[in-house]
């Protein structure tokens, strides 16, 4: 009667230990966060394809100075047949095939703006990436530190539970001895609820964390992770350095003025000349001229002849624009403003990248004030706790003022793990705003 418990017992034993056991956690550090996150970053993988575009156009812009080389076939059936002089030209199944060399001499400087806009292209693909990269960055490191923090406080609450538990079970039995009231009971109870409340929170904070985290690195939603960077113990900021020189933004807005200079230079060149050369040879056939012709005794004696030869060719052609009622005086001169609204642009990003640069070093050195000031109040509190449970067991405080001294260390070490925390976080922006976050 016992073996089909057993065996059901069994089984389900193995259900619930194989899943466990089939995933492992994902060993996690702070750089193999941002590898993993670089590597699977969808926004990243499109920078580094138009990248890849703009090297390919780099590479067409170069063979505008090359010459192109072309094949050309025509076959014609024409009818009716035409006359020639009492002759018939017959053009049925006629055909025409040739190569043709065109080399481009001058074309106004579109040749040569083309290909430095398809340099510049390049240029600012690679900004672009660059770009799109400290994004990825500090978005993984804030990711990161967050789930580290979480983490860190799901235990310090669990801590703080087992305590109470701990105090709960030693006010029942003084209760039950008769040296403690009900009411002390009562506030541990509700005490404790409260920690439980605030650990509960906690735990589900963690698992969007670590949901959050996984989607970034590209791990599976189901994924638990094992991140082995703690929150170390932060620096004094030095100097800080507020220079936006190397930020990618701006070196596109001076890609965009240089792309727009040249734009100003091709519309000129509608204006200018153009001069090519061509060279070709051409192989006709199966054009048949048929007619009557005198065989010397007044007797006309039909014929045929058939044409079928080759024939070369090399023409130098040179193109004049005459007049064409302003439109590209027009052009240039709308060229000309979008090279303004860069150079505006430029400007206004330029100051509104120097606030950001000095609020992150702002943001640096007030995290760091508040680190030290999170830590002593820490230090306090733990001296303060100290104080109290020695009081409480020789009964010379109240129980109220030991979970004050109690609440106020968990306050005082949360406050420390969100300090921690957000200076590391400060620390990545800070980097990105002043564009030397690699």
């Amino acid at each position: 009667m016992n073996f089909p418990k057993t065996t059901a017992a069994f089984f389900l034993l193995l259900l619930h230990f194989f899943p466990t056991a089939a995933q492992q956690p994902l060993s996690l550090s702070l750089s193999g966060c941002r590898e993993r996150a670089l590597a699977c970053s969808e926004v990243l993988q499109q920078a580094g394809n138009k990248l890849s575009q703009s090297r390919l156009d780099r590479e067409i812009a170069a063979t505008a100075y090359l010459p192109k080389l072309e094949a050309s076939a025509m076959g014609a059936y024409i009818f009716p047949d035409m006359d020639m002089a009492g002759a018939e030209l017959r053009m049925r199944g006629s055909y025409m095939a040739g190569i043709t060399l065109t080399q481009p001499l001058y074309a106004g400087g579109k040749i040569v703006s083309g290909r430095r806009l398809a340099r510049i292209g390049s240029e600012a693909a690679a900004e672009e990436q660059r770009m799109s990269r400290m994004d990825v960055i500090v978005e993984a490191d804030r990711a990161y530190w967050t789930c580290v923090a979480v983490g860190r406080k799901v235990r310090m609450l669990e801590s703080y539970c087992s305590r109470m538990d701990t105090l709960h079970r030693q006010i029942s039995t003084a209760l039950a001895a008769g040296m403690a009231t009900e009411a002390d009971l009562l506030r541990i109870e509700a005490e404790r609820g409260n920690i439980r409340y605030q650990l509960r929170k906690a735990r589900s904070g963690a698992e969007l964390c670590r949901l959050s985290l996984c989607q970034i690195v590209g791990a599976e939603p189901g994924t638990r992770l094992l991140l082995t960077d703690t929150l170390p113990a932060v620096a004094p900021p030095a100097l800080p350095e507020t220079s936006v020189e190397a930020r990618p933004e701006l070196h596109l807005l001076e890609h965009r003025i240089e792309a727009g200079e040249q734009q100003v230079r091709m519309a000129r060149a509608d204006m200018l000349p153009t001069v090519g050369l061509t060279a070709g040879y051409s192989y006709y056939g199966n054009i048949k001229l048929q007619g009557l012709a005198d065989a010397g005794d007044g007797t006309a004696v039909p014929y045929t002849q058939e044409f079928r030869d080759g024939m070369g060719m090399l023409m130098l052609a040179v193109k004049v624009p005459l007049f064409r009622w302003g439109e590209t005086r027009k052009k240039v001169r709308k060229a000309r403003f979008d090279v303004q609204n860069a150079r505006l642009e430029l400007s206004r990003s330029a100051r509104l990248l120097r606030i950001e640069a000095e609020q992150a070093a702002r943001n640096v050195d007030d995290g760091y004030l508040l680190l030290q000031t999170a830590e002593t109040a820490l230090r306090q509190a733990r001296e303060n706790l100290r104080v109290m449970q020695n009081r409480y067991a020789a009964s010379m405080s109240p129980l109220t003022d030991l979970l004050e001294a109690q609440s106020q260390w968990q306050q005082a070490e949360s406050n420390l793990i969100e300090a921690r925390t957000q200076c590391k976080i400060y620390e990545t922006e800070y980097l990105r705003a002043t564009g030397r976050l690699e």
